[in-house]
């Protein structure tokens, strides 16, 4: 018999592995990737198990679809002219909230934020921080204080959250208060910073906090839910790399539209400013201010005019006047920032309220912060504070002198300012040419025509001269008009232009000897050289811009003529560009003024316009009253007749061209095809033809439309894939539709224009301004406090009753009380209110709640603005800090806005029977008068005792008292009660939250309880004399002994009779007896009592001697019997050995014996 080897198994490491790994080419390095069938499922239900959580996963991913209201985020791409979709309103930035309690980093992590995006250091960041993170999004950071109305506020418009804990502290109060808040208003995305680690130096402790609080954190929000770590502060700020790690998360994070903020236009304060006269301010200190906000929309367009708004803390107003501004904080161009990395100049900030470099605004006012020593020579960087100081000192002339030589500049990037010659400019009249532009007069036409094209002209064959409308006569003097830097700089003989100190003059006479005195000596020889030519080759380039000028100057867009200026329709069509109100105010202004008197000829009419011909009104009548023109003008009207007519002035019908519908002999006109005519057919001999093309057409055209509406909704097929899509891509494919089809309606629209007609859009930056607003506002703002200016829809701004369903939080401790005022925040409002607390009855009927159930939703009833129905709300019993406890005291969703509940409560009315005839019964003492009874007639009455009965009839005398039938006998001693339910109406009560109005944010306080206020002016509680308490005096009662008759007793059995026992006459030993010891029996019994103590105490030590020595007993025969045991153990376990061995042998012996075959020699 040989002997059986293993099969040879191939080394899977090592080195001579290795070596034929490399021999054979094999790399395996990669890892999970070199095996593919290594990580498949083996088995089919391990398949169907990952197949089924893949489609649970994707189902999961799927949520209701919503329209986002804000524009799509640019995308970026290489194609000139399509670079990030330049044309295209980009997004508003997203809104990041730093939110945690006090003195966990908050504004140091702003600070760091603000230095990786823009490169800044902040001193003291306060309000909105707008950064540029990337060539297609923005970021507007803002930190939120340790206050409970700033937490609601930004929790209603803050697009992330970086929520701070301290780590080594633990979860704070204010944390969780947040989350609910979040909850209840639409939750945003939100990411935990864990801060202050370094203060955990165990490696062991500071790995199972943070396992801890990871736990925790996504218990609250979600399983997964991110959280950072963040190690101590370097210089002043966290690490480089743990703030480019979050960057990136934030750069990258992905924002659902929420349901709220997708129905209402909301904006995020920036920047507030005064705008109330100074001097109505010094009359009254008090009066109501007029404030502009600046800001970028959010949500649905708001309204352009008289939308009705919500500042929360300050209360309901409505805006004056909406105005679209340059966005401050642009994103970057694709011609600016063709690599891949964003350059340094396009890493902007926008910070009002804060200290970005050195200028900080406040209100109206303008803080110029200039940190450490300043030299004025000094070659250190200077920030735009530094420079306007170091402007402000190196002023040598009074503001009187600087606003007489003050310049004005059409455009902030003019290479020139306006100027004012004092030379009367001599008007020429303009006669338009149809072949190109207005080039001097008649007598220069032959060298306009040969000379236009080579001096007016560039390369590209466009113009080179840009002028503006410089029609108006002056009386004083000349306008000339700056110039606009532009690619070109060969612009130097543009009319009222100045280019490197020179100025070209519109007029042909010579300037004052003031300007020549600015002249260089290299204009005067050009000016030298030019006396030579012709007087009317003088300034030809001049004259060309000046008309150019004037006919550009009169075009206008009548789109922003309409929807953008005060103009009547009278004014437009007279050619104005200003009412005549203000011209007639700009007149008297300019006669107490001598700065500038400048008179607008174009404003009086058509005096102005040199291409409006004077037109005499006496031709023009006898022109329209000419019968052969208004005849020639028919045909050229729908409803005119065309071709010939006949006497009646009726279209003749010519033969053998179908215009008739021979079988149907009706007048109406129709063809075969069953497109009917609109108005008089046209003649066949003119354009027959051309029509019914038309025609057929126009029919084609709608058959396509109806078969493309038809497939759109019951082919299958619709999807270029083939395939049907579902519900939810369908959803999207729709949504997409309509707001391309939104975007087509307005293309080509001037913005202002589209602004007037749709409202202004999300993402525009715009100056709201607000009239009747409190002073106080104004008088005790904080930029550390935000404003939010939230848009109202129609019916908010109503009061009524609201249905709610609400539950009392789990964490907070007290009961809540109906008529107990509790403050809301429902939509954009903080408010007071008294609720009422009810539930439903079996349906039948709202039953009044004294108190809100235990872990249990109730409803309630209460007066506020009107909401939409699933708008979630939460609720406060105080907003002070000093509260102890979790201050979130409910929450909830509104039901209904109808006022359609009915709240009843419960009534019991008692009365006595003052007589009794077998089952009826006269009742009193439960109504006044009979009328009372007649209300109550046929009600169910019942008596303490269960026996039910029925109101029947008043009784004349006494007053109040009833008839009633029972259904058995009642007694006098009876109560009957009536239960009835009483209507209960909510008490109007509507106290906003004036947070902002104060001078302490947090100092806020409603409507107090009783006994609050009792505590606070320190009254005593007034005790009712029939509600205290009195002593109870209860009497022994004397119960009489059972008599039983002797008849009765004698036909007892002899154990139920009465045992009658003979009262003791004479005392019995034990009560005559008297025992009195003398003094030797008392010492002995003393001595007796000590013994026995002593024995007592004895015996007690020696067992507890004895226990100890048991004890120590025990201890060592448990040594013994351990090691017995081990040893009677090893035992049994040699002897189970050697039987099993011994057993094995045996069957060993019998297979030997009986399984060998014998074999043959």
């Amino acid at each position: 018999m040989e002997q059986s080897h293993r099969s040879h198994h191939k080394p899977s490491a090592g080195n001579k592995h290795a070596k034929k790994d490399a021999a054979q080419g094999i790399d395996r390095t990669g890892g999970k990737g070199f095996n593919p069938k290594a990580f498949t499922n083996t088995s089919f239900r391990a398949a169907d198990r990952a197949a089924r959580r893949t489609a649970e996963k994707d189902q999961r991913r799927l949520h209701v679809p919503l329209v986002n209201r804000n524009p799509e985020e640019r995308k970026v791409t290489s194609a000139k002219g399509q670079g990030m979709d330049e044309g295209k309103l980009p997004p508003p930035p997203i809104v990041v909230g730093i939110v945690g309690p006090p003195g966990v980093g908050k504004s140091t992590l702003l600070r760091s934020l603000v230095r990786r995006y823009t490169k800044h250091n902040l001193n003291q960041p306060q309000g909105p921080i707008t950064v540029v993170s990337g060539k297609t999004r923005r970021i507007t950071f803002i930190e939120c204080g340790n206050d409970l109305n700033s937490m609601i506020d930004l929790g209603k418009v803050v697009d992330l959250v970086l929520l701070m804990i301290d780590g080594s502290f633990g979860f704070e109060m204010e944390t969780f208060e947040f989350l609910n808040i979040l909850q209840s208003h639409g939750f945003p995305k939100v990411i935990g910073l864990l801060t202050h680690l370094d203060l955990i130096k165990k490696a062991s402790t500071l790995k199972d906090t943070k396992k801890r609080l990871k736990h925790r954190f996504w218990t609250e929000i979600y399983q997964g839910a991110k959280l950072f770590s963040l190690s101590g502060v370097m210089n002043g700020r966290y690490p480089d790399a743990e703030i480019n790690l979050l960057s990136r998360f934030i750069s990258v994070m992905k924002f659902r539209p929420l349901v709220f903020r997708n129905q209402h236009p909301y904006l995020l304060a920036d920047r507030i400013q005064d705008m109330t006269p100074r001097e109505l301010i010094r009359e009254n200190l008090k009066i109501d201010r007029t404030i502009t906000l600046y800001g970028y929309l959010r949500g649905p367009n708001l309204p352009p005019r008289n939308a009705k708004i919500h500042i929360p803390g300050a209360g309901d107003l409505e805006v004056k006047n909406v105005e679209r501004l340059s966005d401050p904080c642009p994103l970057p161009t694709l011609e600016s920032e063709r690599r891949r990395k964003m350059g340094e100049k396009a890493k902007l900030i926008h910070a009002p309220m804060s200290d970005v470099g050195g200028v900080m605004y406040d209100k109206d006012a303008v803080y110029i912060n200039v940190p450490g020593s300043f030299t004025k020579g000094g070659d250190a960087p200077q920030g735009e504070g530094e420079k306007m100081v170091m402007d402000l000192q190196d002023a040598n002339r009074t503001f009187a002198d600087g606003i007489q030589n003050s310049e004005i500049r059409l455009f902030g990037h003019s290479s020139a300012p306006l100027e004012v010659s004092q030379q009367q400019r001599v008007r020429r009249a303009a006669a338009p040419r149809s072949g190109g532009p207005m080039l001097g007069s008649a007598e220069d036409e032959e060298y306009d025509s040969a000379e236009d094209g080579e001096d007016f002209e560039d390369e590209d064959g466009e113009a080179m001269v840009d002028g503006l409308d410089d029609e108006s006569e002056e009386e004083e003097g000349d306008v000339r008009y700056a110039e606009s830097d532009s690619d070109n700089d060969d612009l130097e003989f543009a009319t009222g232009f100045e280019q490197d100190g020179k100025i070209v003059n519109i007029d042909d006479e010579d300037v004052d000897g003031e300007e020549n005195d600015d002249i260089e000596d290299d204009d005067d020889d050009e000016e030298e050289d030019d006396e030579d030519v012709p007087q009317w080759k003088r300034n030809l380039s001049d004259r060309a811009a000046t008309s150019f000028a004037e006919r550009m100057g009169k075009r206008r867009d009548l789109m922003s003529l309409i929807y953008n200026s005060e103009l009547s329709p009278e004014e437009i069509a007279a050619g104005k560009t200003r009412p005549s109100s203000a011209d007639a105010e700009s007149s008297r202004m300019a006669q107490g003024d001598d700065l500038f008197q400048v008179s607008k000829e174009e404003n009086k009419g058509d005096e102005g316009d040199q291409l409006k011909e004077p037109v005499d009104d006496e031709a023009l009548k006898a022109k329209w009253d000419d019968e052969e023109m208004l005849n020639s003008l028919k045909e050229m009207f729908i409803s005119g007749p065309v071709g010939e007519v006949d006497a009646e002035g009726n279209p003749y019908e010519e033969d053998g061209e179908g215009f008739e519908d021979l079988e149907d002999g009706d007048e109406n006109e129709e063809d075969g095809d069953g497109v009917p005519y609109v108005g008089v057919k046209p003649s066949a001999g003119d354009s027959g033809v051309d029509h019914e093309t038309a025609r057929a057409q126009a029919a084609a055209k709608k058959q396509a439309a109806l078969k493309a509406k038809f497939d759109e909704q019951y082919d299958n097929d619709s999807d270029e894939d083939g395939d049907m899509m579902d519900f939810y891509d369908q959803q999207k494919n729709e949504m997409a539709k309509q707001r391309q089809l939104n975007e087509d309606e307005f293309q080509g629209i001037d913005i202002d224009a589209r602004a007037q007609i749709e409202g202004y859009r999300s993402g525009m930056y715009v100056r709201l301004e607000i009239t009747e607003v409190p002073c106080e506002m104004i008088e005790h703002f904080d930029p550390r406090f935000p404003i939010i200016v939230g848009g109202l829809l129609a019916a908010e701004e109503r009061f009524g009753y609201l249905t709610v369903r609400i539950k009392r939080h789990r964490w907070f401790t007290r009961t809540l009380k109906t008529n107990n005022p509790i403050i809301f925040s429902l939509g954009w409002r903080r408010f007071q209110s008294l609720p009422i607390y009810h539930l439903d009855d079996h349906s039948i009927r709202n039953r009044l709640l004294k108190y809100t159930p235990e872990h249990m939703h109730c409803y309630a009833t209460f007066y506020g603005p009107v909401s939409a129905p699933n708008t979630g709300f939460c609720a406060f019993n105080s907003l002070t800090d000093d509260s102890p406890g979790f201050r979130v005291s409910a929450t909830g969703v509104v039901l209904d806005i109808d006022r359609s509940t009915k709240i009843v409560k419960k009534l019991k009315l008692t009365g006595t029977p003052y007589k009794i005839f077998k089952n009826t019964a006269f009742i009193k003492d439960m109504f006044n008068s009979a009328l009372e009874v007649a209300k109550f007639e046929g009600a169910n009455i019942k008596t303490v005792s269960g026996i039910r009965g029925q109101v029947k009839k008043a009784q004349s005398k006494p007053d109040g008292a009833f008839r009633a039938t029972f259904e058995d006998k009642i007694l006098m001693r009876d109560i009957v009660f009536l239960r009835a339910w009483y209507s209960i109406e909510p008490k109007k009560l509507y106290n906003p939250v004036c947070s902002l109005l104060l001078a302490d944010k947090g100092d806020w306080r409603g409507m107090r309880l009783t006994g609050q206020i009792r505590r606070d002016e320190g009254i005593k509680t007034p005790l009712d004399i029939n509600s205290a308490y009195k002593p109870i005096e209860r009497t022994t009662r004397r119960f009489n002994t059972l008599k039983v008759p002797r008849k009765l007793e004698a036909s007892l059995p002899y154990a139920s009779k009465t045992k009658a026992v003979a009262p003791q006459k004479k005392p019995t030993y034990l009560q005559s007896r008297a025992v009195v010891m003398t003094d030797e029996e008392k010492k002995a019994v003393t001595l007796l009592q000590q013994i026995q103590t002593l024995k007592k105490d004895k015996v007690a030590r020696r067992k507890e001697k004895q226990e100890e020595r048991r004890k120590e007993h025990r201890k060592k025969v448990g040594v013994v019997d351990e090691k017995l045991q081990a040893k009677l153990k090893e035992e049994k376990k040699e002897r189970f050995k050697m039987e099993g061995l011994k057993r094995k042998r045996e069957e060993a012996a019998a297979e030997g014996k009986y399984g060998k075959k014998r074999t043959r020699d």
